[in-house]
């Protein structure tokens, strides 16, 4: 896999595709893949892949998508308390997640089950927390993937921190902060690219813009495109088709590897789209339209990848047949993973809050113990 060194030495804020006009009313952004399945040229970035790597990573959107798809049925079942769909994000997050060294250092929010993919965890893994039986089910050390962030925005600060001292350790890897439109609207996230800018961290913010914050349009987040941001804060930004699996690897290599030589961050706008709901507990009928999500459903990164791989030749029946099968398997698995989880100990909640115990902490899990006891005894 080699990307043009070019883009990682001066990255342009913004760029046409070489050989295609902008379409009317289209944002200028950066594509190797157009919606039909058509390899493009841009001056910025390229990316030469091997056919193997083609169908890698078409295989892990198509399976990150049937694990959500499970994810959100288990939820509507009453498996899952809660969901939180990733639908026609997988190149953002495929492209990007791909991206990454092994000693990189992501802190995602909690829509990245295709990140985690990337980084190695188990997608089973990422089930607990919304089962309610644990705070997140891997060890954020062994893929350095972060735990899942709730609190909107306020990763981009741990990234920072986390990127400040890479920096200050001489490590040549980086770290990856994801957020959303919304998210950018927060202070936390101006905060961090105050720190990042004025210490030349190591950190590239990677901004999914889904075009909703749950139901707030992108345009109540800002009057110019969220890349511009960037500009303020003294680092480059640059806008990539998100549903372009290619343009996404292209260009977060690219600011990966800027961050890495000492060029500081870079803030990557991946425009894509929710095709779902913001999570279970949301209607998006409410407040957008169905033609909108008609016009997002053409440019399908999935379908957009398998068009250019079965133009190209690059794939064939028995290739889509098997990952099919695949998907099946890994649907089954999580099932049964899922509803094979054991409860926790109710009295575990008031662990690991404090290193050295704390004395109202005790006395509040004295009272608790007591309150469950007062069942048993009813019941006899």
């Amino acid at each position: 896999m080699t990307v043009d060194s070019t883009a990682a030495r001066k990255p342009r804020r913004s760029s046409k595709r070489a050989g295609a006009k902008k379409a009317a009313g289209e944002p200028e952004l950066v594509q190797l893949l157009t919606p039909e399945g058509e390899r493009v040229e841009h001056p910025d970035y390229s990316i030469d892949l091997s056919p193997e790597e083609l169908r890698g990573l078409y295989r892990d959107m198509v399976l990150t998508r049937r694990f959500d798809g499970e994810a959100t049925t288990l939820q509507r079942q009453g498996e899952l308390g809660l969901w939180a769909s990733l639908l026609g994000q997988e190149a953002a997050q495929i492209g990007s997640g791909r991206a990454t060294r092994d000693d990189d250092y992501v802190f995602p929010t909690y829509r990245e089950h295709g990140v985690a993919w990337c980084r190695g965890v188990d997608p089973t893994n990422l089930l607990g927390m919304f089962r309610g039986v644990n705070h997140g089910g891997w060890d954020p050390n062994e893929n350095n993937f972060h735990l899942y962030t709730i609190v909107i925005g306020s990763q981009a600060l741990h990234a920072t921190g986390y990127a400040m001292g890479v920096a200050k350790d001489g490590a040549d890897s980086a770290v990856v902060a994801y957020f959303g439109d919304g998210a950018s609207s927060q202070g936390d996230v101006a905060e961090a690219f105050t720190f990042a800018a004025v210490y030349n961290a190591p950190v590239v913010f990677f901004c999914q813009n889904n075009q909703w914050a749950i139901s707030e349009p992108t345009e109540r987040q800002t009057r110019v495109p969220l890349y511009q941001r960037a500009q303020g804060y003294g680092f480059p930004g640059v806008r990539v088709d998100g549903n372009d699996v290619l343009a996404v690897l292209a260009v977060t290599k690219a600011a990966l590897d800027r961050a890495r030589t000492g060029q500081g961050p870079m803030l990557v706008e991946a425009f894509t789209y929710r095709m779902g709901a913001h999570t279970t507990s949301d209607d998006p009928t409410r407040y957008r339209r169905d033609e909108e999500r008609e016009l997002w459903e053409a440019k399908d990164p999935i379908l957009r990848l398998r068009a250019y791989l079965e133009k190209q030749g690059l794939a064939d029946e028995a290739f889509f047949a098997g990952l099919e099968t695949e998907s099946d398997a890994l649907a089954k698995r999580v099932r049964e993973t899922v509803r094979s989880m054991p409860d926790p100990d109710h009295l575990a909640m008031f662990e690991h809050t404090y290193a050295d115990g704390h004395t109202l902490v005790d006395e509040e899990r004295a009272q608790f113990a007591a309150y469950q006891a007062s069942f048993a005894e009813e019941s006899k």
